[in-house]
């Protein structure tokens, strides 16, 4: 599915150029479960920028099924990203003037799934996610877990191949983070596949696949024992 070759990222600030990615080779197979783990400043949030496709590299190959989109232009980026890939974040980033329908919903409106299925897709995930009866609720009316749980299900709406988290348990206290584990590991189980950026050493274990990054490299890279 993913394919990254001798793929570096270079930032600039202030005339001060820093490495984030230090030529990166890693695949990433349909339906796999992968955790990147690290210190801060490792290169983690670069990665999954990059493989969302909402950054580029700075050099080397980044293949996505089949094609090499190094080098495309963000028309032809948010096209390939739109309804395959989903992004679920630390802070949720939900929107407090929508409803949780609202927001939900809101991400198909960049997605190739008709309007008139829209109704039903929102249904099915919130459904899915435990918060249907949570529907015409702002963001400020839900718990943290709640948050979480309608991001996810904002994610997932468009029904896409590839789901990226970023430390997704992080604002969560211990119960609610459990719960979330238990959602992206069923996803995962029905095929989607899962990236997931976490500090968490047990979070991590739970993935098929380990990776861990120190210094814009791949120190290990190890299947889950």
């Amino acid at each position: 599915m993913i394919q990254l070759k001798n793929l570096s990222k270079l930032h600039t600030q202030a005339e001060i150029e820093t490495t984030a990615l230090n030529q990166i080779d890693l695949q990433i197979e349909a339906g796999e479960y992968l955790s990147i783990t690290g210190p801060s400043g490792c290169g983690k949030s670069s990665l999954l920028s990059i493989l969302g496709l909402l950054d580029a590299p700075s050099s080397g190959e980044y293949w996505f099924d089949g094609q090499n989109v190094s080098g495309w232009s963000e028309r032809q980026l948010s096209r390939l990203r739109r309804g395959r890939i989903g992004f679920v974040f630390q802070s949720f980033n939900l929107i407090d003037d929508l409803t949780v329908r609202e927001n939900i919903e809101l991400a198909l409106e960049y997605s190739d799934v008709p309007v008139a299925e829209h109704a039903g897709r929102v249904d099915a995930a919130m459904q899915r996610l435990g918060i249907d009866h949570r529907a015409n609720h702002r963001p400020s009316q839900l718990s943290g877990g709640q948050q979480q749980r309608a991001a996810i299900a904002r994610a997932i709406v468009s029904r896409p191949a590839l789901l990226l988290a970023d430390e997704p348990t992080g604002n969560l206290d211990s119960a609610q983070g459990e719960e979330v584990m238990r959602i992206l590991r069923e996803l995962n189980q029905e095929g989607t596949t899962l990236v997931m950026v976490t500090h968490s050493p047990a979070h991590a274990a739970q993935a098929n696949r380990c990776l861990r990054l120190l210094d814009g490299r791949i120190l290990v890279d190890a299947l889950a024992v």
